[in-house]
């Protein structure tokens, strides 16, 4: 449906397919793409799910010099993690390289480029860090004491090696080996902003353009800016459509949104749509009720809230385009891969995605 942007673009990364094909691209997901679920926390807290031209033109890497390691709370840094798995009830302790490891495992395909693979290494360590010190400083009671919440049976935000090997089935020790290797060759490293680590939010694709995080969730943070994502153009299912009868449709509506008053042409139901710069819906009026994209998302089961809605009056029914899948914050898992296979270095990658970002090393005796 977003034809002129979306030629413009294949034309754009048609010059950078060669280098891709020759390295063997691998667009075969897993089955956990990204920390992403549809209902969205504030901005503060870990992310369920993940300015200037960006996407490939990477910043130029720049590196914490030794004396800047002593401050900041990301110097501390931590040797293991409390985390409460979501199928068992029971507070686990994860060792600080085990954590990274799964996490990595559980959230990219093992056939990604090592350098995309690191900065998911890195993002990951850091979303695990943040919330660490958000629950030192405020606790939530509901985690029973750990620093967040993970369901490793479920592939969701880690998966245990055992796992993973069992996933991986006649190739794991192979497979096994490449996550091992990126994940502790970056161990040291976590993102701040303003001596802090950052909330490092990431998704499986963007449409395009990643989303900008005060247009998602209840607040914002100057690092999670929109950024170019060209690579996304090219991952699998980059574009989707849903098919929904217009009675279906009613019904989802009449019981989400009872106050509305729909109209009687169809056509007509979803209307006055507004959209961020990159493209995502950021309001909509459901007879006359202002709704959010990602709530549209959530009702009707969607990849994520960059949609176009059309009402198909022949077959009475509404197809529901889609493009990307996640929040579309952060760093977009495909579009690292991408940048990888152009070059790219993982701190590169991190950068194009979080802006004003910097590096910052742990005391190697916790990633022992």
């Amino acid at each position: 449906m977003k034809v002129t942007s979306l030629l413009i673009a294949i034309f754009t990364l048609s010059l950078l397919l060669i280098p891709m094909m020759a390295l063997g691209f691998d667009p075969a997901p897993q089955s956990s793409p990204a920390l992403d679920t549809p209902g969205a926390p504030a901005v503060s807290q870990a992310p369920r799910e993940s300015d200037s031209r960006r996407g490939l033109e990477v910043a130029e890497p720049v590196a914490e010099e030794p004396s800047d390691v002593a401050s900041g709370l990301s110097a501390n840094g931590v040797s293991s993690f409390l985390i409460l798995d979501e199928s068992t009830g029971e507070v686990v302790e994860v060792p600080l390289r085990d954590f990274v490891r799964g996490a990595v495992a559980a959230e990219m395909p093992v056939s990604f480029h090592p350098e995309a693979l690191k900065a998911q290494a890195v993002a990951a360590h850091t979303f695990a860090l943040h919330n660490h010190y958000v629950q030192q400083q405020n606790p939530d009671p509901g985690l029973k004491g750990a620093d967040f919440a993970a369901d490793p049976s479920h592939m969701l935000v880690y998966i245990t090696e055992e796992t993973a090997r069992e996933f991986y089935g006649d190739e794991a020790d192979l497979y096994w080996g490449k996550i091992c290797d990126a994940a502790d060759s970056v161990l040291c490293y976590v993102m701040e902003y303003g001596d802090e680590p950052i909330v490092a939010a990431y998704h499986a694709i963007s449409a395009g353009q990643t989303e900008d995080a005060s247009n998602v969730w209840s607040g914002s943070a100057p690092y999670l800016q929109s950024a170019a994502s060209f690579g996304d153009y090219l991952a699998p299912d980059y574009e989707t459509v849903v098919l929904l009868s217009g009675t279906a449709v009613e019904n989802a509506l009449r019981t989400a949104y009872p106050d509305a008053e729909l109209p009687g042409d169809p056509a007509q139901w979803f209307a006055d749509i507004e959209r961020s710069d990159a493209g995502y819906v950021t309001g909509i009026s459901i007879g006359g009720v202002l709704v959010h994209g990602k709530d549209i998302r959530t009702l009707f089961d969607l990849r994520s809230h960059n949609i176009d809605i059309e009402y198909q009056e022949q077959a009475d029914r509404f197809a529901f385009y889609v493009y990307g899948y996640g929040h579309g914050v952060g760093l977009s898992q495909y579009g690292a891969d991408f940048l990888a296979r152009q070059g790219a270095t993982f701190d590169e990658i991190l950068r194009s995605y979080y802006a004003g970002v910097s590096l910052r090393e742990i005391p190697p005796e916790l990633t022992q």
